[in-house]
């Protein structure tokens, strides 16, 4: 029985896919301890890919996709699944996925960054001070906030992640402007089967399949995490939290993936509780808030 589109569920969904996108970066973390980027991302894919399709014909949904729709799933599957992805994997390997679960929050920034370049918007002073306000906060963790002394591999692992931020901002706009008119399951389905296509020569290359044999349970439960709940559901479930509620309304939802990202870092992976790094992700936050309008009582005349 399908659940009925109303707000609640769409929450629902939203809460769901934030939670398992955060939770996402500990165990992209943990496997990056015995596994190289692309064969976990090969893998990851290569199980999403088959618990979608099987979902699907469970759903009894039409896997057909006309032609002309092609191009458009290849370029989201390129940008948003496997460009993205692999950009998070090797960032992990050098920064705290505690630290990559804050500057996540970065990602809206770019978004209206582009929206005023290329769709004209105003830049306000408002928006100006939330967007200093947020770049204070990434300086604030990339430098006093990481607990680690600062070297060049580190700032490379920041710059990969920031990158991806941006990367995501680029793939959302691109979403809302295609508009492809198909189940969002099927959408899901041919990114996520992109992503395996263009990592598996990757995993040829690298002799993965050798990494593979000897992998130990508590790894496999990692990978079948991301692949099913990660690659699968949670684009799926943002996926059908867009058709019931707006873009805008769906997205504050983001701002819990830090959280996820911060209890599942200590819990798992005995990450240190930083305050300094805290206070960053705050400032991010409160700065992507402001260019967002969501704070404009503060700036209401009496």
């Amino acid at each position: 029985m399908p659940f009925p589109n109303t707000r609640l569920t769409a929450s629902l969904y939203a809460t769901m896919s934030i939670t398992f996108w955060g939770v996402s970066f500990v165990s992209t973390k943990a496997v990056l301890e015995v596994l190289d980027p692309f064969t976990l991302l090969v893998v990851r894919f290569g199980i999403g890919s088959t618990f979608l399709f099987c979902f699907i014909h469970l759903l009894k949904e039409n896997i057909r996709v006309p032609l002309k729709y092609l191009p458009h799933l290849l370029s989201l599957g390129v940008l948003g699944v496997f460009v993205h992805q692999v950009i998070q994997a090797s960032a992990l390997l050098t920064i705290q996925a505690s630290a990559a679960g804050w500057l996540i929050s970065f990602s809206p920034i770019f978004t209206v960054l582009l929206s005023i370049v290329f769709l004209k918007e105003h830049l306000t002073r408002v928006r100006a001070a939330g967007i200093a306000i947020a770049v204070s906060g990434v300086l604030f963790i990339t430098t006093l906030g990481s607990g680690q002394s600062f070297s060049f591999a580190l700032s490379i692992g920041y710059f990969l992640m920031i990158l991806s931020t941006f990367n995501w901002a680029v793939y959302s706009v691109l979403l809302k402007k295609l508009a492809i008119p198909l189940p969002s399951i099927v959408i899901t389905f041919y990114m996520s089967m992109c992503g395996f296509l263009l990592t598996l020569p990757f995993l040829i290359r690298n002799q993965g399949f050798g990494q593979l044999v000897n992998l130990e349970g508590y790894y496999w439960g990692h990978l079948l995490f991301l692949g099913v709940f990660v690659s699968a559901l949670a684009y799926w479930y943002w996926a059908k939290a867009l058709e019931i509620m707006e873009a805008s309304q769906v997205s504050v939802f983001l701002y819990l993936e830090p959280l996820a990202t911060l209890i599942a870092a200590v819990l798992l992976l005995k990450e240190n509780f930083s305050w300094l790094s805290i206070t960053g992700g705050w400032l991010i936050i409160f700065g992507v808030l402001l260019v967002q309008g969501r704070l404009r009582f503060l700036f209401q005349r009496n």
